[in-house]
């Protein structure tokens, strides 16, 4: 299946990876709809921002509501389902609202997909899903350890998504992406935290565990993986991640993003960041090899490359102001 012409519809769209997601859809020729979360301001998050956006037709709504889902899957052909709550923090002060969002807005998407003959779903995934690595690096047959609410809510919606497989034949792939990073991340995300500390002119900036490693991945490359997937026959039923097979810890992250900025801050580490501590995850390392063999997918940017495009992002005073970089919000 190519994507040129295909009548698209990508929840969460209004989002940090959605957004991206949905620019690089049109570049790709796709009639996109895009989805952004109902608000009394009529706001759409990040697709304000986008090159795109008089190419696109904008939705507002809400995937916890199954009316709705199903009338916005009719006509379509692909889904991208990406709404989800993400913030793990969060997760631990409102539990109940991530299995609303993340586990029954799953159930209504999948619903109005099959009700509605689409052919083809993409469900959005998370490392997280796996916890503290029990073994490097991790492929798809690794163990699920539900070490937060909110890896709890992403397995279950995992699961819920490949049950419309099983049960009901519906043509789904489940994407599992790494840790993902670049322009209009949020704040509370450790790269935009670091690297909007610093740009405020602070001498000295608060973070959480240094010592956690992740598999980082620029935004564009995950994106890209996203679109490989949906074009891959064979992915159907298939459960892939999306990495970069590199491992680096937070730490090592902070110590290049100080050289690229030619910064000397002080690092020290605020308590209300910590994750309890069998809630922390450790160790993240992707074994990228089932998407590369299904899709020929090769990450395109270094993490050096990937850090100067994001600090190049932020440190442009028009996105900068975007931000509340002195507010810690989970």
């Amino acid at each position: 299946m190519y994507l040129k012409n295909k009548r698209i519809l990508v929840t969460g769209a209004d989002g940090f990876i959605g957004s991206h997601l949905t620019e690089m859809l049109v570049e790709h020729g796709a009639d996109v709809k895009a989805l952004s979360c109902y608000n009394s301001f009529n706001y759409w998050g990040w697709l304000e921002d986008i090159d795109c956006l008089d190419d696109i037709e904008v939705l507002t709504g809400d995937v916890r509501d199954p009316h709705y889902c199903k009338h916005i899957t009719k006509g379509v052909d692909v889904i991208f389902h990406l709404a989800a709550l993400i913030a793990i923090p969060y997760s631990y002060v409102a539990p109940d609202s991530y299995a609303d969002t993340n586990i029954k807005g799953t159930l209504n998407i999948c619903q109005g997909a099959l009700e509605n003959g689409c052919e083809r779903v993409i469900h959005t995934s998370t490392s997280e899903v796996y916890g503290t690595a029990q073994y490097v690096p991790i492929n798809e047959k690794h163990p699920l350890q539900p070490q937060s609410p909110y890896s709890a809510s992403k397995i279950c919606a995992d699961a819920m998504a490949k049950s419309f497989h099983n049960a009901f034949n519906l043509p789904l792939i489940i994407a599992r992406p790494f840790n993902t990073y670049g322009p209009r991340q949020s704040a509370r995300a450790v790269i935009p935290t670091i690297i909007t500390q610093i740009v405020s002119g602070k001498r000295v900036i608060n973070l959480g565990d240094l010592t956690p490693t992740r598999d980082l991945s620029y935004v564009e490359d995950i994106c890209r993986g996203f679109i490989a997937l949906a074009e891959c026959e064979k992915a159907i039923g298939e459960t892939v991640n999306i990495g970069s097979n590199f491992e680096i810890s937070i730490g090592d992250v902070v110590d290049k993003i100080k050289e690229i900025m030619n910064s000397d801050v002080e690092v020290i580490t605020d308590n209300t960041r910590l994750r309890p501590e069998k809630s922390e995850v450790y160790r993240l390392w992707c074994d990228n090899t089932k998407i590369r063999e299904l899709t020929g997918f090769e990450p395109k940017y270094s993490i050096r490359e990937g850090l100067e495009k994001t600090i190049n992002w932020f440190t442009n005073p028009e996105n900068l102001q975007k931000y509340k970089f002195d507010i810690y919000n989970i």
